[in-house]
């Protein structure tokens, strides 16, 4: 699986807790592995990606907010705050991503999967992340 198919399917995941209890996520993440005809060993590497990154939920949501002028998780739409939690997960977390790449991919979920303005939205706060780093 390309890093492209693991990313699309990590964000589905994330995308889907924020639907479901702990409990019911599980059978429905079953469902859409079996559904996506995802072999066994690429689906664990998937759902051991979107746990790390579950459990990161708090600190990501920080400092997405501290980005995020006027705006709050909780006002986000579940499609970009899914997109935006990968994002800095990739970019601030794992080692094997550049920030760049991770922010590229971000913008290119945003154009497939968000609104209108997610792209734009995505980007900008991911600049000021960017810029609060360095």
């Amino acid at each position: 699986m390309t890093r492209r198919m693991m990313r699309t399917h990590v964000f589905n995941e994330l995308y889907f807790r924020s639907f479901y209890e702990s409990e019911d996520f599980d059978k429905q993440c079953s469902l859409y592995l079996d559904e996506e005809q995802i072999e066994p060993a690429d689906a664990a590497l998937l759902k051991e990606r979107a746990e790390k990154i579950a459990a990161l939920f708090p600190e990501l949501d920080a400092r997405i907010n501290s980005a995020a002028l006027g705006w709050t998780t909780e006002r986000m739409s579940r499609v970009d705050l899914a997109i935006l939690r990968l994002a800095v997960y990739e970019a601030f977390y794992d080692e094997d991503i550049p920030e760049k790449v991770a922010f590229n991919e971000a913008v290119e979920l945003a154009k497939s999967y968000g609104g209108d303005e997610s792209a734009a939205f995505i980007n900008g706060i991911l600049g000021k992340l960017s810029r609060e780093e360095r």
